[in-house]
């Protein structure tokens, strides 16, 4: 399942991860269709006209050049989705992130691995859980996952710096926040690693922060909450993680306490109680393996749709259907009656035109 790319390869790899309205399942849908980066570079022009959109920024070979020197300048290394050490936790998402840029000891995203994750605003009791859980899932050889913000995830870090942790980065590997964690930040580079899916130099964006939330739950086997209100980034990780297939689990507290409302509903939908250690490595004993993704970037390349009437109206059909509400590919299957393989081939062209986003479990919302 996995390739060996030349610098050439590398850098078209790149240069399509970076290409405007490509996201990680329009890149996955282009390189099963199209065998190679350079082929999908090659198509996106004429795909994202039939989507009806003239005109896409796609990053020149210099440019693409330009992060690989910014990341090594940093010391961090560029790991492409098909690459040997790309971690094969995320290879099993469907699909993976392209690429990740990992900085610090990159063997870290080999050895099994926990999130734990919770409020900003933590109270210092949930803070003290998360450190002491933290440390005491290291020592059990766990490597603690988290996002480096403040509260639950900061607490997690500290508490795993002596046996291992990595911090995911919604922004650039070198884009530190807050600001107030540049220590946190330095030791976990020194003794850990830090990761990111976007180029170095760039400021985290609000939309960025469910991609990574993704991958901490992708990263990890399990995923505990310690504190989240109802409305948290913390339990979009959870959901992600159940929805990956990974073990959830959540720390108990008060009702009267809002930072507890959303554990405790987790718990009430059916995630595991946390109160130590032993909790979670419980529910690890019943893991069995990340399941592996299917045929993906082998075998020759799939078919490109036509450009024929009958393929026009089945994109304009296709543009009738979808909303804002995100909907099933198989249910677009069904009410267009067409074949899926040119269904998937017209979504593609209305992803890269900015009409519709393909989002991961083969869903698909209008925009």
């Amino acid at each position: 399942m996995t390739q060996t790319l030349d610098t050439v390869e590398r850098r078209d790899w790149l240069r399509l991860a970076r290409t405007e309205t490509v996201g990680p399942v329009t890149f996955d849908q282009l390189i099963r269709r199209f065998g190679t980066p350079a082929a999908a570079l090659a198509a996106i022009p004429d795909l994202a006209r039939r989507g009806g959109r003239n005109g896409l920024d796609i990053p020149t070979p210099a440019q693409a050049e330009d992060e690989i020197a910014a990341g090594d300048s940093l010391g961090a290394r560029l790991i492409c989705a098909c690459e040997a050490e790309f971690p094969q936790q995320l290879a099993a998402l469907d699909p993976p992130p392209p690429v990740i840029w990992a900085r610090g000891n990159v063997s870290m995203m080999a050895r099994p691995a926990v999130a734990v994750v919770g409020a900003r605003v933590a109270s210092a009791a949930g803070q003290r859980f998360a450190r002491g859980l933290a440390a005491e899932l290291g020592q059990a050889g766990q490597v603690i996952v988290s996002g480096l913000a403040r509260g639950i995830d900061a607490a997690g870090h500290e508490g795993a710096l002596p046996t291992g942790t990595i911090a995911v980065l919604a922004g650039g590997v070198d884009d530190v926040y807050p600001a107030e964690h540049r220590g946190l930040y330095e030791r976990i580079v020194a003794t850990g690693l830090v990761t990111a899916e976007h180029p170095p130099g760039r400021a985290a964006q609000a939309r960025d922060f469910p991609r990574r939330n993704r991958i901490i739950a992708g990263l990890s086997r399990a995923v505990v909450v310690v504190e989240a209100e109802v409305r948290s980034g913390s339990l979009i990780t959870a959901r992600l993680a159940a929805e990956q297939g990974r073990e959830v689990l959540a720390v108990p507290g008060s009702p009267l306490d809002p930072r507890y409302r959303g554990t405790n509903d987790l718990i009430r939908q059916g995630a595991a109680l946390c109160e130590s250690a032993e909790d979670v490595l419980r529910a690890l004993a019943g893991f069995n393996g990340f399941r592996e993704p299917g045929r993906r970037w082998e075998g020759p390349p799939q078919d490109a749709s036509p450009s024929d009437p009958a393929f026009e109206a089945l994109r304009r059909r296709l543009s009738d259907l979808l909303s804002p509400v995100p909907v099933s590919r198989d249910e677009l299957v069904r009410a267009a009656a067409a074949p899926p393989a040119a269904v998937f081939a017209a979504l593609v062209e209305l992803s890269l035109a900015g009409r519709c986003e393909l989002l991961a479990g083969g869903m698909v919302a209008g925009v």
